[in-house]
């Protein structure tokens, strides 16, 4: 299960609810949640991941805060493999590196463990969060990854709002895969 056929897709995308106006006003938010609480939907998911990469060479997933670390996670699980968090600023208990990325109005920053791939040298990481939006997260989160002196081999997103042109961003830094594509 490599790749998805259509109608796995579409059942798929079919698990995810639409929530018009959240956060703000004009936003159609894709709430993840029913996928998840779809053991059906989550389970081909999941699998489809692991038939993706179980044979990449992977060492760590890192997820990104907070969605990513569900997917992350569990596929990190199914891989046998190590999970590495991205987190916002000041949420990680040791050193830490963190990298600044653009906003609408201002900016914000993720961090990484600065010894979270140590224990392996040249460590192959794939990049996971539930969505791509704009991509500066996305962006930031793989920088981090080589600052942190480990390869991102791939960043994977559940959604790509490709209307935004997220993916966009992510040129040059890594290869990326989305599962299912939005507009």
């Amino acid at each position: 299960m490599k790749t998805l056929t259509d109608e796995q897709r579409n059942f798929l995308m079919e698990s995810i609810r639409d929530v018009p106006d959240f956060p703000k006003t004009g936003i159609l938010f894709k709430d993840i949640t029913t996928l998840l609480n779809n053991a059906d939907a989550f389970t081909l998911l999941i699998e489809h991941l692991r038939a993706r990469y179980e044979s990449s060479g992977l060492d760590y997933i890192a997820g990104i805060e907070s969605r990513g670390f569900i997917f992350g996670a569990a596929l990190a699980a199914k891989l046998g493999i190590g999970f590495v968090p991205i987190r916002k600023k000041g949420k990680l208990p040791s050193a830490t590196i963190g990298e600044k990325y653009a906003l609408e109005y201002g900016f914000d920053e993720v961090e990484i463990h600065i010894d979270a791939f140590e224990k392996t040298k040249e460590a192959r990481v794939l990049l996971i969060d539930d969505l791509i939006a704009t991509g500066g997260t996305a962006a930031a989160a793989a920088k981090l990854i080589k600052d942190a002196g480990a390869q991102c081999i791939e960043a994977c997103f559940i959604i790509n709002l490709a209307f935004l042109g997220g993916t966009d961003k992510l040129a040059g830094l890594t290869p990326c895969y989305c599962v299912l594509e939005v507009g």
